[in-house]
């Protein structure tokens, strides 16, 4: 058997390359998404060099967006759309209007045909949730009023992508069909397909509500960590393929649904741990795929249009949201953030647009303007952000400032992690009344400790303004609770940082974790196996 196979070469092309780029584009304060995509660029055919097997690229990349589609499907909150409706729902809504109507003008000049326009003017209109809630975790405004809108928009701008992708191919046919007769033409195909969905919403919820908890909940019970990775897995392939082969709808939205069922189990939140990280390699080479198909000669051949295109993601955009803000009462800072989240495209308009090309309705122009639209807007719009965000950092939102632990007196205790160990430590310190403040940065552990009356800061311990706001410089104990480690070592050095006295307890799961920490300087490290060893001794009369 040869070494080298298309599908090795492509696979092992696609991730070292964009390692390689994605490292660097992290390094520039990039989305790494820029560094994936100018990674398939190097080993696309339009760059000299190492060329991967293209068909093999696409196929791989049907699996990366089945497994975004599900990721999409398992953050979906419903709870967090309702609170902000009446801002999100119609100002995603007016919003991809505008974005489409001026892609399609584009388009009109350009002679790429209505269903062409209509495609291009929505893939403009989506913006990427990466790229948006990067931006905002990074300026802590996730749980502003302001985050809140922002992340509601986009779920409501999701919705309509998951409806596209499932209408095109039935517009598509029609459009494309020699016989087609206008109005009446669409009517079946469109009716057939809206039945199909009808169809298989319904056996997701009456059938798929009660089989997917049950099974994960059984699985759960066999104590198998791989059997239940592999149950997730199973679920979200499996239900994108069943929906596809029994109801001929999309893969994405089979999937959508699988990740939005097991989204409201109890269990959502492990088996996105779970499955994240081949969520994350097959994304990548979605990522890598898409940028294979980008010819970089259009820069050159057509730089006005291009330049159109970024102006309608960057500008357009940015105008009509901040406009609709505006309309509906809320203040200029809020009407900012919102339009320069937004002013960016990503990952529903690359599935957007390899399925136009695929369908025939999108000329190979039209999605080379769209990658390269969206790789100047994920460049510009980190730029943009906090160009605003410093600009306003003195205002607050809408009169309500994010919440903030109350201080504790000189000499608290810091728990950094609240999982199955830091819950344990918690509640010891609050039996025994110390004052503590938690540093977390999962969202559902954050909610989960604020319900037990707990003193949380959101965020992740490596970031100084995090450990600050936790009170480092004031506190006497770190406990360093997260499972891994080498993440531990590296929150004690920006703690000592902070404050040179504080005596730091962290966790450690090897020898070679403990020789690390110990390495740093951090004076007790408490390995569980140790623990365990000893004080069964100690039962035993041993010890």
């Amino acid at each position: 058997m040869p070494h080298h196979t298309p599908l090795i070469g492509t696979i092992v092309a696609g991730l070292v390359v964009a390692f390689i780029m994605g490292a660097i584009a992290h390094r520039l304060k990039l989305s790494p998404l820029v560094g994936y995509l100018i990674a398939g660029i190097m080993v696309g055919p339009f760059t000299p060099g190492f060329v991967a097997d293209a068909g093999l690229a696409n196929e791989l990349a049907e699996i990366g967006v089945i497994l975004l589609m599900f990721g999409v499907g398992l953050h979906f909150s419903l709870k967090d759309l309702l609170s902000v409706k009446n801002i999100a729902v119609p100002g995603a809504l007016v919003q991809i209007a505008v974005a489409t109507l001026l892609g399609m003008g584009l388009a009109h000049v350009m002679g790429w045909g209505v269903m062409g326009g209509i495609v291009f003017g929505l893939a403009l209109s989506v913006a990427s949730t990466v790229v948006l809630l990067r931006a905002l975790q990074g300026a802590d405004l996730v749980e502003t009023r302001r985050g809140r809108i922002a992340v509601g928009w986009l779920i409501v701008e999701d919705l309509v992508m998951v409806l596209a992708l499932v209408l095109l191919p039935a517009l598509a046919s029609v459009m494309n069909s020699a016989d087609g007769a206008g109005a009446s033409a669409l009517v079946g195909p469109l009716l057939g397909t809206l039945l199909k969905v009808a169809g298989f919403v319904a056996v997701m919820l009456i059938v798929g509500r009660r089989v997917i908890p049950w099974a994960l909940h059984w699985v759960v019970h066999t104590g198998s960590r791989e059997l239940f990775r592999l149950a997730v897995l199973a679920i979200a392939l499996g239900v994108a393929f069943g929906a596809a082969l029994a109801f001929d709808v999309s893969f994405a939205l089979g999937a959508f649904f699988a990740g939005m069922i097991l989204g409201e189990t109890p269990l959502s939140r492990r088996a996105t741990e779970e499955t994240l990280p081949l969520r994350d390699a097959f994304a990548v080479l979605f990522f890598v795929s898409v940028g294979m198909l980008f010819n970089p000669s259009i820069v050159v051949e057509q730089p006005l249009p291009l330049l159109a295109t970024i102006l309608i993601i960057v500008i357009g955009k940015s105008i009509a949201a901040w406009g609709i803000v505006r309309a509906f009462g809320h203040p200029n800072v809020t009407a900012l953030t919102i339009a320069a989240s937004l002013a960016q495209i990503g990952e529903f308009s690359f599935i957007l647009a390899s399925l136009g090309t695929g369908l025939g309705v999108l000329p190979e122009d039209a999605r080379d303007l769209i990658l390269a639209g969206a790789m100047a807007s994920i460049f510009l719009n980190p730029i943009l952000f906090s160009m605003i965000v410093r600009e306003h950092k003195q205002d607050d939102d809408e009169g309500e400032e994010p919440a903030r632990p109350e201080r504790p007196r000189i000499g608290h205790v810091i728990l950094v992690g609240y999982g199955r160990v830091g819950k344990l430590i918690a509640r010891r310190l609050a039996e025994r009344h110390v004052h503590f403040v938690i540093v977390e940065g999962d969202p559902e552990r954050v909610e989960e400790a604020e319900d037990a009356g707990l003193s949380v800061v959101k965020g992740n311990a490596l970031e100084d303004k995090h450990l600050l706001a936790a009170g480092i410089c004031e506190a006497r104990h770190l406990l360093i609770a997260v499972p891994e480690g080498y993440e531990g070592g590296a929150i004690h050095e920006h703690a000592q940082h902070l404050n040179a006295n504080l005596q730091v307890i962290a966790r450690a799961h090897s020898d070679a974790e403990v020789a690390h920490l110990e390495r740093l300087g951090v004076p007790h490290v408490v390995m569980g196996e140790r623990e365990l060893a000893a004080r069964m001794l100690t039962l035993c009369g041993v010890g």
